[in-house]
């Protein structure tokens, strides 16, 4: 009580003079807040039984509410550092954009731009136009259309194609991805009416036949991307969804989900179909995602042919989904490099981290290691230890790239109090943690996170 007592009120703690200073240089809002926070973090000290007189000075509850102020006042949304080898991270924004569109994403983003405005003809203008024509160079399909993101696209095409009419899909490729999104849930949205087929593990050609009525308007195909069915296992082919559709006169929409452009399979040990091969397929509508294994912004691409992309471009849903113009201008600026395929998986992040050698990512983690070795103090120690990289974002669920990896031990600390150390530096420092050590897998760090990273490890005081 006696603690409580020595608390002030917030019209008095605005009267003293430091507080006038502050009011100089910060919002009065801000520092308001920052005044009734940090009177609330007293009482509730002092509720505890955890405070000491010290704390409860004039000159101690100035130095409280200055970090309450340099804590509302800092940017909430920041660069950090991805160690974790998680290439396209959903938690830590996917994919990072190319160093070469920097300057385009100044232009458009700071001066007026061409959004929707025909520069030959000084008439109004389409935003979608400015990468139809590259998508459509890139994939061989007839017409593309651009969203916010896949769930959008994949909404959109639904809605305009099959809206009050049953889509079969099979049973198998239902699924969900992250933030609880399901094809089942989107259908519903779209108006279109779910009609499963086959089962979890198999479904055959005959499943779709077998369920065509008068009432069916499309076909569905969903790639697994984010899973995978091993064992006792059928699927029906692209190839095969298209000839069903020829015979029974219903259009083929695919879901490739993360939006390969090139060919990875045979560099990364793997099969991930590209999405030409859906186009030469023959299918009909194909959206898939631009900041997965594209490698570029956040957005929903839909391609395929034009008399089906036509009605989505008119649809009343368009205008809630459409991109904004810095999205369209990284957009762009990413697919202009995959014209050449040698300067996309080299330029492009997610496909040079995802294709690097194994002894170019040897070299580099020994660099860092001794970079981060000038700066450890005490007790911690660095070593290279062989380990596994993933792509993540749903992507390649099985695939596990060879990686060599930082792990860091500090005397005492355990692998969780570095972790938590590393990650509140001020340019966070994300790694894992795995059989009790803390690592950093070298796979996803930028050559400029490597001075943040020697300053996180810096300022580790075991």
């Amino acid at each position: 009580m006696n603690l409580l007592k020595q608390i002030p009120k917030v019209d008095k703690v605005l009267g003293w003079e430091g507080i006038q200073t502050l009011l100089e240089n910060h919002p009065r809002p801000v520092v308001i807040r920052a005044v009734r926070t940090a009177l609330e973090n007293l009482r509730n000290r002092a509720l505890r039984q955890e405070g000491e007189r010290a704390q409860f000075t004039e000159e101690a509850i100035l130095e409280q509410i200055g970090r309450e102020i340099g804590s509302l006042s800092a940017r909430k949304l920041k660069r950090l550092v991805n160690g974790t080898g998680v290439v396209i991270h959903t938690n830590l924004g996917r994919s990072p954009l190319p160093e070469r569109i920097r300057e385009a994403l100044d232009e458009v983003a700071f001066g007026y731009s061409n959004l929707e405005f025909d520069l030959a003809s000084g008439e109004r203008g389409s935003r979608y136009a400015h990468v139809e024509e590259i998508l459509c160079e890139l994939t061989g399909a007839e017409a593309a259309l651009v969203v916010n993101n896949n769930a959008a696209a994949v909404l959109l095409a639904l809605s305009s194609l099959a809206a009050g009419r049953e889509v079969i899909v099979s049973r198998g490729e239902l699924v969900e991805i992250g933030g609880s999104f399901r094809i089942p849930d989107v259908m519903r949205q779209s108006g279109a009416i779910l009609r499963e087929v086959g089962a979890t593990n198999r479904t055959h050609p005959g499943d779709y036949s077998a369920a065509v009525t008068q009432d069916t308007g499309l076909l569905l195909k969903v790639h697994c991307s984010n899973f995978a069915v091993v064992g006792f296992t059928a699927e029906v082919s692209a190839e095969q969804l298209v000839e069903l559709g020829k015979q029974h006169a219903l259009p083929v929409l695919a879901d490739v989900g993360s939006g390969n452009l090139v060919e990875l399979s045979r560099r990364l040990g793997c099969n991930e179909p590209t999405v030409q091969e859906f186009v030469d397929a023959g299918v009909d509508v194909i959206t898939f995602s631009g900041d997965k294994l594209l490698g570029g912004p956040q957005a929903g691409i839909i391609i395929g042919r034009k008399a089906l992309l036509a009605p989505m471009k008119k649809h009343p849903l368009l205008r809630a989904v459409r991109i904004d113009k810095l999205t369209l201008a990284a957009l762009e600026g990413t697919l202009q490099l995959y014209r050449d395929e040698r300067q996309a998986l080299q330029e492009i992040p997610t496909l040079r981290m995802l294709t690097v050698p194994l002894e170019e990512l040897a070299d580099k983690a020994k660099r860092i290691a001794a970079e981060l070795q000038k700066v450890v103090r005490g007790n911690v120690q660095l070593s290279l230890v062989e380990g596994f990289s993933q792509v993540g974002g749903g992507a390649l669920p099985l695939l596990q790239l060879p990686t060599v990896l930082i792990a860091i031990a500090a005397g005492t600390m355990s692998a969780q109090e570095i972790e938590q150390t590393m990650r509140l530096s001020p340019v966070p420092v994300i790694g894992r943690i795995f059989k009790g050590a803390f690592l950093l897998d070298p796979r996803t760090i930028l050559e400029e996170d490597i001075p943040a990273l020697t300053a996180a490890l810096q300022g580790m005081n075991p």
